[in-house]
């Protein structure tokens, strides 16, 4: 396993369904960050949710992640909820199928791969970093045009360092 890395994810759709957008950010032990996002022409308010989870966990080596999410959707579910789903064939009761299905076998697939911790944010709370991710995913949704992925290294966070002459 790498470094331990702190991610927080959000995902926007306005209407729901309708367009959408997903965002992630990496914050690496060292200050720096990266910010992964993208799009969707259709898509609903949970597939972007769990997508920017998804891209995230794509884009990592194998890592120790402190993961920060404001929907209790994805929290749930990847923390209660699974366990059951793949029990019943992921069927969440009387052959009713679990939604989003190949998004949850595919962040089960991926989470395997890391060892996670979640943790759940209140929404539009002033979380510096959750405001980040969620402007991010806010804007990639009212984009006029499909992006799949866009990656931004923030490197630059020190601050300056003063030379006397």
């Amino acid at each position: 396993m790498n470094e331990k890395l702190t991610v927080y994810c959000d995902g926007s759709c306005s209407p729901n369904p309708g367009r959408g957008g997903f965002a992630a950010l990496i914050i690496y032990p060292d200050g720096k960050e990266t910010i992964l996002s993208g799009n969707s022409r259709y898509t609903t308010n949970n597939q972007m949710e769990l997508e920017a989870v998804i891209r995230a966990l794509t884009y990592l080596e194998p890592s120790y992640i402190d993961l920060y999410c404001d929907s209790q959707y994805v929290l749930k579910g990847m923390s209660e909820w699974i366990p059951n789903w793949i029990k019943k064939n992921w069927n969440r009761g009387k052959k009713n199928t679990v939604k989003n299905l190949d998004k949850w076998k595919m962040l089960t697939v991926l989470a395997e791969k890391h060892k996670i911790k979640y943790h759940w944010v209140r929404g539009h709370n002033g979380d510096k970093y959750n405001e980040i991710v969620d402007i991010e995913a806010n804007t990639k949704a009212r984009s006029s045009y499909e992006e799949y992925l866009c990656i931004r290294h923030i490197w630059n966070k020190a601050k300056p360092i003063l030379v006397k002459k």
